[in-house]
Formats: C-alpha cells, structure tokens, sequence
C-alpha cells in the first residue's frame, strides 16, 4: 500500500513513542499538520517557534524523554535556534522538524527558504535533510537514537514539502538503529576505575564535583552512595543542582560565580576533585590558572571532548556516569574525613549564604524561601536567566534530580516560562513554577496563552524589580551605576496583563503578603502570574568578579 511521506512521519513518530510535540504550522508544513489530524499524537500550538523548542526542552528534561518540536521554513525554522542552541548547550534530548521548500527549489532563494541545516550545523549533535521519500522512516528513527544517547543533544530533520507529500510502497521504518560511525562508549575502562578508587581511597581533602551528567544518566542515588561512603562533601553545578539532596549534611550547594563561598573555598583547598558529568566551565572555574592549584581530579564524563578539553585531568574515565559509579562503588573503602569536614563547617560559619533579613522592603530570596519551604522542594521549579535564576539556584533547596529545568551553557533569557508548560504537560500531577525577572518574562509572554487555550496551570512568580537585574548589577559594580538601558522601570500591569489572556494575576508589595499569595496561586487550576515588587537594587553575593579566582568574592555586608 502506498504511502505519502506525512503519513510516514507520524508513524515513525508513533513507533518512537511520541505522545506530545509543540510547534506551529506554514505553507510547507501542512502535509505534515495534515497528517497528525487524524493521530493519536497530542500537538500544542504554541504561539512562537521560540516557544515551541523551549517547550519541548522542558518537557525533555522534566521527563527524560526525547523533546518534539516542529516548524516551516524560513522564518519558522530560523525562529527554533535560539531554542536549539539552549538544548544543545546544556546537552538536553530533543528532535526539530522543520519543513523546507521543494528540493528542486533548494538553492533558488525560494518564498520563505533558509539553509537551516547549514544554519544549525554547529549547535545540533546532527541534522538531516532528507531529500529522498525511502531515507524518511530510517532518517527519523536515527535522529531520536543520537539525541537520546551518548551525549544527549538536538538533532534537526529538514523535510522538503515533495517528500511529505510523495508516495512510496517502501516506508522503511527500520526495528532497529544502528550506527557505524556512531558507538557511544558506557563502560568505564577497569584500570581507569580501579586508579580512581585508590586515588580516593587515599585522599585527605576529596571533594566531588558533580553536574547535569549526574541528572541526565540518572547518577545520583550512585552519587550519594560514593558520598556517604567515603565520606566526601559534594558540591554541584548550576544544571546539576538536584542531583544530590540539598537537605543532605555532605552538601556543599553551587559552585562557581555565584556559589556558596564554602562550596568554592572547598573545591580551591582540595586535594582530590571527582568531577562527574560536569565541564569545567569559565563560570565554576573562575581563572584558570588559579583553579584548585593542589588538586588531583578524576573526571567521568561520556563524552570524551569534554575530558581535559578546560583543565587538565590526572585519571580521565570515558563512559556513562551511573555505570561508572556502580563499578566505581564497589571499589571504595569506608572512610570519614573528620579534619576536613570540621574545616569545611568553619567556611560555613563563617560565610554563610544570607541576605539582610531586617529590610523593610521585600526581598527576592524571601520570595525564594517561602516557594521553598511551602512545596517542602518537590515542585518542578523552572527559572529564566539572570538574578532570578542565581537567587533560585541559592535559595531553593533542591532534592530531587529533574526538579531545576534552567538554561545553563547559553543563558537564554524567555526559557522558563514555555519550558515550565512543557514540563507540565510531560509531568501533569507536579506542580510547576517559573521563577522569573520581568525582563525575561516578557521575552516569551505570548506563550501564556498557550498555557490558558491547554489549561495547563503553570505558576509564575515575577520577581519585578523594574530593571535588567543582572545587568544592571553589573553596571552597578563595575560601570559606575551607569544604568545604560537596563532600566525598565515602564512595564506592562501584569495583573492586567494575566486577566487580558485568561489567567489569574496577583500582586505582592509586602512581605508578610507573600506566604498567602503563594498558597492561593497553588490551590488555582489555572495559569497564575505573581507580580512581586521586590527591592529593585538587591544584588546576588556572593559574586565572583569575571577573571578572577572562585575563592576571592565580593559578599554581601549586612547592617
């Protein structure tokens, strides 16, 4: 029987077991739209292709699954990259259809033709065009395969409108994919593994350095097994943040820029780093050639670019981190490090991460705690980029692995909230919350009423200090408060705002107005925006100026 190619698009997309996609249609992409019609697929019309790529972001962290989205040509498809690249940066599962123009119009400047698979060659793990009906079914199944393994990243699919509608009898949508040129590696070299364990084994003042890689391969029970053994105080990255309980007595919190002094005071004095599915990157390491200077460091990670690719390891071990870890486990001797962690307390003591409770005006951090105590941190909590996210990231007390979905590597501002309505749709029994910046919030607004048309009742919780915040605290540092266009004290009402789209606003001046606010936005089955006027010029300390070392900060001084 013969079939077109829109019809062998959804059956590959059911034989891969997608349920949810997001996207919006155009011209080329009708056969396509046509054809998911009559399937059982669920499509979410977002209202910007932006949208769609961080909303499937979302869901493919929250879940764990392959995040589906798709788009037409041209504007549609160009409009996905900035979506592409978050996903690609932080190493996150997803798949981007996108449909071109006819393949004998490919190189014409055609009505709404870009190039996107030359466009989106250096931020996807692969891309297709797929220029023959036969290739489709296989096409489609490779690019789920390599997004979902190794190191999990976007892979785009450009079909051509004469190939979603052309007819075969050939579908060839194979059982099974396999790679020549592609063989992740998952198990860890033994020799490796067993010089790793005698190198902790013997350690004084071991630290673990743990990131997303944690989340992603489902390391962390593996982790606080290692941890609790060996008794090692664990610090995390940004995107790991989740990945070990933050109510456990061996947690450090986040390294880096605007990470607990005694996380990177720990890490600067240690003699051995377990690094584990983290990078090395410029925010964690500070300046380099200062970065944990008697240090040994182990480094687990699946893809072998990133080993020694920022600082030079000592043993490398290539391959899935719960893998690794399991063997890797077995090997450890029972320990306590009763000198180091007593040193370590006395960072804490000494540089605790706070903020000056006795203003009288209403501070972010509050707003974090009280988010915090009231889910007892088993929400899903989604963040935008900037002050926002760094206060989440110190104030929030993660426990669960997926429960932090935030924009690491590219620090794309407008991704909480379309990615807070992916998770939600992949996870309907959680509660999900964007904790956001006004500015960030109106970069991706429109997609509120995606989130009202689909009744998905997300919260947001603006943290509105009428500024670029982050910016602005820069300039306020390092530009002698010349507040250059971060200023953006004209905003829309967004209790106003929320009821033109269909969704519930509140508004928060006063901090003792904060606790039943966010208990009546909770128990609303709708989409809730929560206006909090926080104080406009508070700052997140402690903060590490750019090119300086993790251990020299500037910190908060409290009346």
């Amino acid at each position: 029987m013969k079939k077109k190619g829109a019809e062998i698009f959804v059956d590959t997309l059911v034989k891969e077991g997608v349920e949810v996609m997001f996207g919006i249609p155009g011209g080329v992409a009708l056969p396509l739209f046509d054809a998911l019609y009559d399937s059982k697929i669920k499509v979410i019309l977002t209202r910007h292709e932006q949208g769609a790529a961080h909303a499937a972001d979302g869901y493919a962290r929250a879940t764990g699954k392959v995040g589906v989205c798709l788009a037409t040509s041209g504007p549609g498809a160009t409009n996905l990259t900035t979506g592409i690249a978050t996903a690609y940066m932080d190493s996150i599962p997803m798949v981007a259809f996108t449909a071109q123009v006819a393949t004998n119009l490919i190189g014409n400047d055609a009505f709404q033709e870009a190039d996107f698979t030359g466009i989106t060659r250096p931020i996807t793990k692969h891309n297709y065009l797929v220029k023959n009906i036969k290739d489709l079914g296989r096409v489609i199944r490779e690019a789920f395969y390599i997004a979902s393994t190794g190191r999990k990243g976007p892979v785009v699919v450009d079909i051509p409108v004469d190939i979603s509608r052309a007819e075969t009898t050939s579908a060839n949508i194979p059982e099974k994919v396999e790679l020549r040129s592609y063989k992740p590696v998952y198990e860890g070299h033994p020799v490796q593994i067993k010089k790793a364990a005698e190198m902790i084994n013997s350690a004084i003042q071991p630290i673990i350095y743990a990131g997303g890689g944690v989340i992603s391969s489902g390391a962390s029970k593996c982790i606080k097994i290692l941890a609790e053994k060996a008794d090692i105080p664990v610090g995390l990255t940004l995107l790991g943040l989740g990945g070990f309980p933050a109510n456990h007595p061996l947690y450090l919190g986040m390294f880096g820029m605007h990470g607990t002094r005694y996380a990177n005071a720990a890490i600067m004095d240690s003699d051995l780093i377990i690094a584990v599915g983290a990078r090395f990157d410029d925010r964690v390491t500070g300046k380099l050639d200062r970065f944990a200077p008697n240090a040994k460091i182990i480094h687990i990670d699946i893809d072998p670019s990133a080993i020694s690719k920022n600082v030079r390891v000592d043993i490398p071990i290539v391959g899935d981190a719960k893998i690794i870890l399991q063997e890797l486990n077995g090997f450890i001797e029972s320990k306590k490090h009763i000198e180091w962690k007593k040193k370590i307390e006395e960072w804490k003591k000494k540089y605790p991460l706070t903020y000056n409770k006795n203003s009288k005006s209403l501070k972010p951090q509050f707003v974090i705690e009280q988010i915090c105590e009231l889910t007892k941190g088993d929400a899903i909590i989604t963040t935008e980029v900037g002050q926002n996210q760094m206060w989440t990231a110190q104030f929030y007390k993660f426990i669960n692995p997926r429960s932090l979905l935030s924009s690491g590597g590219l620090g794309t501002m407008g991704y909480g909230f379309p990615a807070a309505i992916g998770a939600k749709i992949g996870c309907p029994d959680k509660l999900v919350i964007d904790i956001a910046g006004d500015g960030s919030f109106q970069m991706n607004i429109q997609e509120l009423i995606t989130a009202v048309s689909y009744k998905v009742p997300v919260k947001v919780a603006i943290l509105n200090n009428r500024y670029l915040g982050m910016v602005r605290q820069w300039q306020e540092l390092f530009y002698n408060r010349r507040y250059s266009c971060s200023d953006i004290c004209s905003q829309p009402d967004f209790v106003k705002l929320a009821e033109a789209y269909g969704a519930v606003g509140l508004r928060v001046t006063e901090s003792q107005e904060v606790r039943k606010t966010l208990e009546k936005a909770f128990s609303i089955d709708k989409p809730v925006i929560i206006d909090f006027q926080v104080d406009r010029e508070e700052n997140v300390f402690p903060m590490v100026p750019a090119g300086a070392p993790i251990n020299e900060a500037i910190d908060i001084e409290l009346a």
